[in-house]
């Protein structure tokens, strides 16, 4: 072993149900507008979003005047809203960016922040 190597410690990446309901609904979509080729692409760069955030998830973007808490990552057209704490990534939802995203953030915004931190305490187990 080379002591000179340093190691890196990945993060780990958590879905909650509301992004994987997120997800079949945007592989539904993509499926049905652009067909079954492009959604694959696109649920392939998501999921490359996920292996960047266990490389380095310093690239989530903190809002603190927008949304105190959450992260976020634009992924083409939809926008990753996150937690991350203690090298841990919990993707909360997934949003398209013609939504009213200020609005409906808004209206989930304590749940997400909720469902955080009970995320939070699980993980830490």
């Amino acid at each position: 072993m080379n002591p000179r190597k340093k190691t890196v410690v990945n993060a780990s990446v958590e879905l909650t149900e509301r992004t994987l309901v997120d997800l079949r609904e945007i592989e539904r979509y993509s499926v049905e507008k652009w067909g079954r080729t492009t959604a694959n692409q696109y649920l392939d760069d998501i999921a490359a979003a996920f292996d960047r955030f266990i490389e380095n998830p310093e690239i989530l973007s903190l809002e603190p005047d927008f949304a105190p808490g959450l992260y976020f990552y634009r992924v083409r057209k939809h926008v990753l809203v996150c937690d991350y704490h203690e090298r841990k990534v919990v993707v909360l939802t997934i949003f398209h960016t013609s939504m009213d995203l200020p609005a409906r953030l808004a209206e989930l915004e304590p749940r997400l922040i909720v469902e955080a931190q009970i995320l939070r305490s699980k993980l830490n187990r």
